[in-house]
């Protein structure tokens, strides 16, 4: 009785944040935590705990493209995990394989058209592995209306620094001037193909932290991030939605502040400067209390008082 009227408060719930929820994150970012800690609570194996898991994964996907998500990128396999026990890494290596092929043929993946790409230090992966990831991207690399991104042996800083030596060499070897490097230069030094700026990072699991995940495109996009406690076989879509709305709460402060920020800025601005903040209150001021929203005579009075300074 209590498990059936459990279930029902949880689908009460969902429908609820279902319609809370007004607008979707172009890419979201996963750190798939708590399999092992999952599987040992249910007094089972950690290989357990990994399939579990990837059947929330399966999940995930789908909700993503439910609600207009055009980007998921799942962390699942980091360098330092490698340090784990082998026949624990074997096992998962052996899922990653099933798993990967499996997608790689299934209906739902080529009828939503959803590319399948690996990022990461890919090559320090055992063969069969590699061999999977490679038949993946094969069947899947002429799609486009939806990426899914697998971090395997992926970490964040390596990334960066290989990057950041790969600008070095074309430096030293007059390629490029270093008055002249920019965001690009970086970006399509980190994988081979674009990765779009992270809007929101879930971590079930209980832990706090981002863990070294995607910090040049969640970072620099100033990311929302959505912590939750449940381990990641038990993550579920009123999780997902909750994390969906702690993303559009993020955006919205965001319209808010720049909102703000350029209505303070109309009086004391010069000329070129005054069309820019003028568009950026025009564009966000829908997002302000009406207590702060200015009227017609406000806006007009720092059009001429920035004219005036000008």
């Amino acid at each position: 009785m209590k498990r059936w009227f459990r279930r029902r408060v949880d689908a009460a719930y969902e429908r609820l944040l279902s319609r809370e929820v007004s607008g979707a994150p172009t890419h979201v970012a996963v750190i798939q935590d708590g399999n092992r800690r999952y599987a040992r609570s249910q007094g089972d194996d950690a290989p357990d705990g990994h399939r579990a898991g990837a059947e929330t994964t399966e999940r995930v996907l789908e909700w993503c493209q439910d609600i207009g998500v055009e980007e998921l990128t799942l962390y699942t396999f980091s360098t330092e995990n490698f340090e784990r026990p082998a026949a624990e890494n074997e096992a998962l290596f052996d899922l990653l394989c099933e798993k990967l092929r499996e997608f790689a043929e299934a209906d739902r993946v080529h009828e939503n058209e959803v590319c399948i790409r690996a990022i990461g230090e890919t090559e320090l992966l055992p063969e069969r592995v590699r061999d999977a990831v490679d038949y993946a991207e094969r069947r899947t690399r002429d799609y486009d209306a939806f990426v899914l991104n697998i971090a395997l042996a992926y970490g964040g800083r390596s990334r960066l620094l290989n990057a950041t030596r790969g600008v070095a060499e074309c430096v030293a070897a007059d390629e490029l001037a270093p008055d002249e490097i920019g965001v690009e230069d970086i970006e399509r030094r980190l994988y081979d193909q674009p990765v779009r700026d992270v809007d929101l990072i879930i971590r079930p699991g209980g832990e706090e932290r981002t863990s070294n995940f995607l910090p040049w495109h969640a970072n620099g996009n100033e990311a929302a991030v959505f912590f939750c406690t449940p381990y990641w076989p038990e993550f579920s879509k009123a999780d997902f939605l909750r994390g969906i709305r702690t993303y559009e709460h993020r955006a919205e402060s965001w319209r808010r502040t720049r909102a703000r920020r350029a209505l303070a800025l109309l009086g004391a601005v010069s000329e070129p400067e005054l069309a820019e903040a003028r568009s950026i209150v025009d564009r966000f001021r829908d997002s302000l209390p009406s207590s702060e929203q200015p009227d017609a005579e406000t806006l007009e009075a720092a059009d001429s008082n920035g004219r005036a300074a000008d």
